[in-house]
């Protein structure tokens, strides 16, 4: 089996999921300011539904707030992982969650929809569900040739994490907002060493 069909948009989709929990959910630094910890539950459940919705279609309740940004804040550690070239600790990170939100693969089917294989059983709470699936998608991409597509921002004063899925990998930022604030600051920095 190719990496191609392993990195299928599902696993992709989910691990954007991932991607979207992790940015809005766990405090740290956004496109060079303060990312600060949501005030309150109802902020942190708005923050969150903001991605969950787009993503799935329902609304985040105030009880799984918290769950799920620990979920966020497990799978940013993964991410942190992978961006500090240590795979071997993003590993045992992935399959501490596998066996915390007990992922396993199923094929589900809903209505006339065809079969579709999903990380966590029907019956998965919510939270489970998303950071099982969530913990797979990852172990696929840890797992293939992609695992450096997996990344930190690497841009000043961001921490905020991507997927890369560009055709040639080189992506090195969570947005073109943080690109273009590098590229004027290596100018300037230009600018200033030259005149």
């Amino acid at each position: 089996m190719t990496d191609q069909v392993l990195l299928g948009s599902h696993t992709l989709g989910v691990v954007d999921d991932g991607v979207a929990l992790v940015n809005v959910a766990v405090p740290g630094e956004r496109r060079g300011k303060p990312y600060p910890p949501a005030a309150d539950t109802e902020e942190l459940r708005q923050r969150l539904d903001s991605v969950i919705f787009a993503a799935y279609g329902y609304p985040v309740r105030l009880e799984e707030a918290r769950d799920l940004a620990r979920a966020a804040d497990q799978i940013r550690q993964i991410f942190g992982a992978v961006a500090a070239g240590d795979t071997d600790d993003a590993a045992a990170r992935i399959n501490a969650m596998i066996t915390e939100y007990h992922a396993r693969p199923e094929l589900i089917r809903r209505d006339d929809q065809p079969w579709r294989l999903h990380f966590h059983s029907p019956d998965a709470s919510r939270v489970s569900g998303i950071a099982a699936a969530v913990a797979v998608g990852l172990a696929f991409v840890l797992s293939s040739a992609h695992a450096d597509r997996i990344g930190v921002c690497s841009a000043a004063n961001c921490d905020r994490v991507y997927l890369d899925t560009s055709r040639n990998g080189t992506r090195r930022f969570c947005s073109t907002a943080c690109q273009n604030r590098s590229k004027t600051a290596a100018f300037r920095a230009r600018q200033a060493t030259e005149g």
